[in-house]
């Protein structure tokens, strides 16, 4: 009985990874005007279980930045909202061929933090304007991550979009602006 726990131990743990990743993104608000995609950074890791040859199901902890900027225009210039979260994606990933999957899933996330810097043009003078409250934001984004990844010698690149479904502020009116961001990293697997 022992040797027949051990081997089913191994058996499994050769299915199990652990994937440290980093990258970027490039994001924004949907429904709100005037916005344009912002840079940002994202990384962390996702644990992982293959389940088939050709399926297997991840779950991870990424701090990903994310926000927008705003087109310049008679009052605002150089504006840009940045956004610290903590995403927990949990995706199904199957593989189309060796090495090529697409995936989908789910993804809660956690607000940490919030910079907004501006300037703003009042009388004909500019002034700059930074703050770092989180008042009146959502503390927590739900979003429906769809991609693809390509895995050649245990490393990982990974195209995702990020599809927000809840709103990005708790008040704004008639818009309901929410997240929008593409990401894209590289990881390496770790089998444990």
């Amino acid at each position: 009985m022992a040797v027949a726990f051990v081997a089913t131990l191994t058996v499994n743990a050769q299915g199990m990874y652990i994937k440290p990743m980093v990258g970027g993104t490039l994001s924004t608000y949907t429904s709100a005007d005037d916005t344009k995609m912002k840079l940002g950074l994202v990384g962390g890791a996702e644990f992982g279980y293959q389940i088939a040859e050709t399926f297997d199901v991840t779950a991870g902890a990424l701090f990903t930045m994310q926000g927008t900027g705003y087109k310049d225009n008679d009052y605002i210039k150089d504006y840009s909202s940045t956004q610290t979260f903590l995403n927990i994606p949990v995706m199904a990933n199957y593989y189309i061929i060796p090495g090529l999957a697409i995936k989908a899933g789910i993804q809660p996330g956690f607000l940490l933090s919030s910079k907004i810097k501006n300037t703003e043009v009042i009388q004909g003078h500019e002034e700059d304007f930074e703050s770092t409250s989180t008042e009146g934001l959502e503390k927590f984004a739900l979003a429906v991550p769809l991609g693809l990844s390509y895995e050649f010698s245990d490393f990982v690149i990974d195209a995702r979009y990020n599809l927000g479904v809840t709103n990005v502020a708790k008040h704004n009116g008639d818009k309901k602006p929410k997240y929008s961001v593409i990401m894209l990293t590289l990881g390496y697997k770790i089998p444990f």
